[in-house]
């Protein structure tokens, strides 16, 4: 990292952005940042969490960047024509990405431990980071998701964790190509699956990434992760009622929780989630298996990971008003919708669900795999509204938008409509919904889905 203690983050309130400017000013680094959310008025409360923590914000014009020793990190979504980067380019600041800023402080730990794969890395890395610190490990972690036990009056963001330990927890991302950057001691790798990039190239990227640790802890109960890893050493796998290191048998599912018994050798372990779904035994799996590659008794961490409340946006149980459950949820891509609408079709009762896609881009990408997903997972009497893409500014082409999704759905005879404007689309589930309805507010990269589905649990408080 370069000897500058002034740090610039461009586009500071993004998931990936915030933590690390949280950690950087931990560690006794000047932050300062812009962001075009603060420019636009959106989730102010964030931006106030920012000041609190002494970093200073600044209108996304240029004003913030003073400096030529100014370390100016940009997120993904930055383009060069931002006035901030402008008067970067302009002084001569020394540049970064988000990742390369992370894989720094990330590869200078003692005990850095990566967790990649398409679904669930928010998930397993807030798992494994509440496992060390109740034990007292004291980890650092940096996370895309804000990690429900560590949200505090002062930290009502917390998406890191700064702590004097020598273990460094971090989901690693795929999209950007960015995983090539860190080198761990211990990689957690839970799935590849279609997303940002083709298969091809997500094969290369993880088991690049899977070569560099001394201790990979692999899904094999995912085909193609089993694939990859088939020809490396020092692997610790594990499976949800498969043949593993680690397995996990006799499941019982709860609306929004899920026992099961952990088997590993001659152990066998009875053990209760506080969230819910299949998936979560899996990334649950995941995080044990890392905790005990970092040295934790089985035992502690089977005990101790049932106290993990979950991520925010995650299976995030809102509310019940008029006994209609809102639930927000991450969910973007196929796997993590599948898994999502499979986890709340083992219990009765209807689904409203409101899926705003994360981009353009991705629609390209992944479009037949939404429409497959959503027309296999949907029951007959479910129902589907697509707004417009999310859309934050910037270039960007529309050759495939939430109208084409939406007529592949209702061509496989699902109950599915294109609502373009997002608030028409929740006032739609409202009016539809009923007692014993579950309504999901889906979608990536646009905090104020939060602020949707809270609005929806007063507005159905109101009505009934």
């Amino acid at each position: 990292m370069d000897d500058g203690n002034s740090c610039f983050l461009v586009g500071i309130g993004g998931s990936g952005m915030m933590p690390l400017a949280m950690i950087l000013r931990a560690k006794g680094k000047t932050v300062a940042g812009s962001d075009r959310g603060l420019d636009q008025g959106r989730v102010a409360a964030k931006f106030d969490a920012l000041r609190r923590a002494g970093i200073a914000l600044f209108r996304q014009d240029g004003s913030g960047v003073t400096a030529p020793d100014q370390i100016v990190i940009a997120s993904a979504a930055v383009e060069e024509s931002v006035p901030d980067i402008v008067a970067a380019n302009h002084l001569g600041c020394p540049r970064r990405t988000r990742a390369q800023m992370l894989a720094e402080l990330f590869n200078a730990a003692p005990l850095p431990i990566g967790v990649a794969g398409t679904s669930g890395k928010s998930t397993v890395t807030g798992m494994i980071a509440y496992i060390l610190h109740t034990l007292g490990r004291d980890p650092t972690a940096m996370n895309g998701a804000v990690m429900k036990n560590f949200v505090a009056l002062d930290a009502p963001f917390a998406s890191a964790l700064v702590g004097r330990g020598d273990a460094f927890v971090s989901e690693v991302d795929e999209s950007d190509g960015s995983i090539a950057l860190y080198r761990p001691r211990i990689a957690v790798l839970n799935n590849v699956s279609l997303d940002h990039k083709g298969l091809d190239e997500l094969r290369a990227l993880f088991s690049g990434f899977a070569g560099h640790a001394t201790r990979v802890v692999a899904n094999a109960g995912d085909p193609e992760t089993a694939a990859l890893l088939a020809g490396l050493p020092n692997v610790t796998t594990f499976a949800v009622e498969g043949e593993a290191d680690l397995v996990a048998e006799a499941l019982i599912p709860e609306p929004f929780a899920i026992g099961f018994h952990l088997v590993m050798g001659n152990t066998r372990l009875p053990v209760h989630l506080s969230v819910p779904g299949r998936h979560n035994v899996s990334n649950a799996l995941a995080a044990i298996g890392a905790c005990v590659a970092a040295g934790v008794p089985i035992e502690d961490a089977a005990r101790t990971i049932q106290g993990f409340t979950g991520l925010r946006r995650r299976f995030d149980l809102v509310g019940t008003a008029g006994g209609v459950s809102v639930i927000d949820d991450f969910g973007h891509n196929p796997d993590k919708i599948a898994a999502t609408l499979d986890t709340l079709h083992a219990f009765p009762g209807r689904l409203l669900v409101l899926f705003q896609p994360h981009g353009y881009g991705p629609l390209k990408m992944m479009g037949d795999e939404l429409i497959r997903t959503f027309a296999e997972r949907l029951a007959p009497d479910d129902l589907l509204v697509l707004p417009d893409p999310v859309y934050f500014g910037g270039t960007v082409t529309r050759d495939v938008g939430s109208g084409d999704i939406v007529a592949g759905i209702r061509a496989a005879g699902r109950d599915a409509h294109h609502i373009a404007d997002r608030a028409a689309a929740a006032d739609r589930l409202i009016a539809e919904a009923r007692t014993g309805d579950r309504i999901i507010v889906m979608g990536a990269r646009d905090d104020t889905l939060s602020l949707l589905a809270a609005d929806m649990v007063e507005r159905l408080a109101t009505r009934s």
